[in-house]
């Protein structure tokens, strides 16, 4: 009786384990459109913050031909600044203006300025006095500074900073740089937006080289696209594609024939293709390609036209958190203006 009792229990489990299988399988298109779903949601709620607007920045004017191969460090320019540029012009300086007036005291660098020198950044770098007086509305709050130059591709960089717009939270950001050599080097950057969205880049690059963007809520993976690279032949060649949209999960790995499809950890039997195109660059995130997923009922979709149009937002921001624009072409020129300001820096 005991042996039976036993025998069914784990038949029973089998039963249960197979049906669960299965329920998970089926559900492969639509855990894949929720995921997408909620990748959409979180597009749209960031789209319409300024965190979005100052990352959306990369195509404005800014002065980009100046040099700088000495090393700032944040308690070198720390305090609170206004903006407040003199009138009278002088010449042959970083800046033809001083921009910036020390306002208090802080271990922080704390910087007010007009909304429109953040959005518009060209009225920053060549600036010229205005009729109208703009309110200082817009603050950066650096708690972390430091810019480190050595010689050729040899240096450290590092920003943590809050954004605040009209006394309202508009978002952090963390920035970490590190290079070596031409070949070797590693950067990450992250913007945090005010309703906990958040979206981080990071690359290293050496002898094995990797990538991720993520997009995530909170402590919840939405999106992830990562690669690993190594050198073979002067070239790189792809180690490992890993795809995460929410719980669904796409490998490519080395040795293995064909793309790999786990739902909740458990893999898939539908199969899934990658299709690259080096002349379009409409497919994921991080490169030009594209994957056709099929379905346990024999359907198949592109997910690119699922995840359309928010893709390419994605791909700018990416891009954006890539080049470090914001940080490099905003926060660092202020830096410089300051520290020339008070350090009678000259070039």
């Amino acid at each position: 009786m005991k042996k039976n009792i036993i025998s069914i229990i784990v038949i029973m489990g089998l039963i249960s384990w197979n049906c669960s299988r299965i329920e998970t399988s089926s559900g492969l298109r639509q855990s894949i459109e929720k995921g997408v779903a909620d990748i959409n949601h979180a597009v749209t709620s960031i789209s319409g913050t300024t965190g979005y607007q100052i990352l959306s920045l990369s195509g404005d004017a800014t002065k980009s031909d100046y040099s700088f191969n000495d090393s700032i460090s944040l308690n070198m320019i720390s305090g609170i600044y206004d903006f407040q540029p003199d009138t009278v012009m002088r010449f042959h300086d970083f800046c033809p203006y001083k921009l910036f007036k020390k306002t208090g005291e802080s271990e922080n660098v704390v910087v007010n300025l007009p909304e429109m020198m953040i959005l518009h950044p060209k009225h920053l770098h060549f600036y010229e006095p205005l009729d109208t007086v703009y309110l200082n509305n817009f603050t950066i709050t650096a708690t972390d500074y430091h810019l480190y130059y050595n010689w050729w591709h040899n240096y450290e960089y590092k920003l943590t900073a809050g954004l605040t717009l009209d006394d309202k939270n508009a978002g952090s950001m963390d920035v970490s740089l590190t290079s070596r050599s031409f070949h070797n080097n590693s950067y990450t950057s992250e913007y945090t937006f005010k309703d906990g969205y958040n979206i981080a880049a990071v690359w290293q690059d050496g002898d094995t080289a990797t990538s991720f963007f993520s997009l995530s809520k909170d402590n919840d993976t939405l999106f992830k696209e990562s690669n690993v690279f190594i050198w073979h032949d002067y070239h790189k060649r792809e180690k490992q594609y890993d795809l995460t949209i929410g719980d669904v999960e796409i490998k490519k790995s080395t040795g293995v024939d064909s793309i790999q499809v786990f739902l909740n950890g458990v893999l898939q039997k539908a199969a899934a293709e990658i299709i690259t195109d080096d002349s379009d660059s409409t497919g994921s995130v991080c490169h030009k390609r594209d994957i056709l997923l099929t379905f346990d009922d024999g359907t198949t979709a592109k997910l690119s036209d699922l995840m359309e149009p928010v893709h390419e937002q994605l791909k700018m921001l990416r891009e954006s958190l890539h080049n470090m624009y914001f940080a490099r072409r905003i926060v660092d020129y202020i830096a410089l203006s300051i520290y020339f300001d008070t350090h009678e820096y000259h070039y």
